[in-house]
């Protein structure tokens, strides 16, 4: 007797081999999917940049220096003196400014070397905000051990503050702020959608006009409104933040809610459903422990779907001002900076973390087609093994 192949199972009513369902299933097709492959490893790398920023920034976010006004991104040296280096070198900039164009430049001293070194000390902070060390991943440093230059790598703002520092240090708003919003929204969604499908009657025409008149509402200008309204009332930025992303959440539940509503509809009278009911449990037990748990596979792939627009969504606020704002920093509010078309010509730069926010939506969405075709398939095998 052959054993089993890996990815797959034995039926116990017939011995015939099938591939396992549920998850076993799931995570198979996902494998497959060589985008999503892709952009989970994306989403990985970019979770561990944020959790270890501090340590892999050379400086620390709220670090200005006014001598880097807008620096450009500084100029890895590999030949001194037409040798090669293994490891790279950088000189001191000054700014200098061009007296009949007022131009302003940034020139190097090539006076002094400063090597690019790894693990050395500098600002403190708390490594995954639990344990205090001073220690970097890099910082250059002269061979007296001055460290006069800086290292750049996408540039300065205006302030002259590390512009590769704050874009790792933002990543940690803008990719929560869409599991933020999905923790808040799903919930309500499952629950008035589960209500509205399985009990029907008035509750559900009472569900689904309030959905419809949630659905009316244009969700951006709202958000714009609230976010204005609250600025005004001088309230923390970070708590002004969280209000409008709740906002945010609020406004969007409905269209999801009517999707598991329909889902729901189907499934309250399956045999599962009436056997429970036969058994005594109330309507609220069903609902909650054999219903919603069936629409878990869409909510997954909604979940997976919205966080990208979620994320627009806050660049967008944060990119109007509306947002995110000083001292915090996310993706979007970084690109606050580039709203003149001026900074955008001579600063170029400054849309640097306009491509995190790019490829980071790309990563979601390549994860979200690829548990809907994971799902999909699983569930096309399942209606195929019924028919037999």
């Amino acid at each position: 007797m052959t054993q089993p192949q890996r990815g797959e199972g034995v039926d116990r009513r017939t011995g015939d081999k099938n591939r396992r369902v549920g998850g076993g299933a799931v995570w198979s097709a996902f494998r497959r999917h060589r985008l999503a492959q892709v952009g989970t490893a994306i989403l990985v790398a970019f979770v561990l940049l944020s959790a270890f920023a501090e340590f892999l920034s050379p400086y620390t976010p709220s670090d200005q220096n006014s001598a880097y006004t807008y620096a450009p991104p500084t100029r890895l040296h590999f030949r001194d003196d037409g040798d090669f280096r293994l490891l790279p070198f950088v000189y001191k900039t000054r700014s200098v400014v061009d007296p009949e164009t007022h131009a302003r430049t940034f020139v190097e001293d090539k006076t002094t070397r400063y090597d690019v070194r790894f693990f050395v000390r500098g600002e403190p902070y708390r490594l995954l905000g639990l344990f205090p060390t001073d220690v970097h991943l890099f910082g250059v440093r002269a061979e007296d051990g001055s460290a006069d230059a800086r290292i750049l790598l996408f540039g300065a703002d205006r302030f002259g503050r590390d512009l590769f520092t704050r874009t790792l240090i933002g990543s940690r708003v803008s990719l929560i702020v869409g599991p933020f919003v999905i923790l808040i929204l799903l919930p309500i969604a499952a629950l008035a959608g589960g209500l509205s499908g399985y009990i029907g009657g008035t509750i559900d025409v009472v569900i689904q006009r309030i959905g419809e008149g949630f659905m009316m509402i244009p969700g951006l200008p709202i958000v714009l409104v609230v976010g204005a309204a609250l600025s005004g009332r001088g309230l923390s930025p970070i708590l002004t933040f969280l209000a409008v992303m709740g906002t945010l959440a609020i406004v969007g539940w409905a269209r999801v809610a009517r999707v598991v509503r329909g889902q729901v509809i189907a499934l309250r009278e399956t045999d599962f459903v009436t056997a429970a009911r036969a058994s005594g449990a109330g309507d609220l037990r069903i609902l909650l422990r054999h219903v919603l748990p069936h629409t878990t596979s869409y909510l997954v792939v909604t979940a997976t779907l919205l966080i990208p627009g979620t994320m627009l969504t806050e660049a967008s606020l944060s990119f109007l001002g509306y947002g995110l704002r000083e001292p915090l920093a996310s993706w979007g509010s970084l690109l606050n900076a580039a709203a003149d078309v001026t900074v955008i010509g001579q600063y170029p730069w400054m849309l640097i973390p306009a491509g995190f926010i790019i490829v980071s939506v790309c990563a979601f969405n390549f994860v979200g087609e690829g548990l809907r075709d994971a799902f999909d398939a699983t569930k096309r095998w399942r209606a195929g093994r019924a028919s037999r």
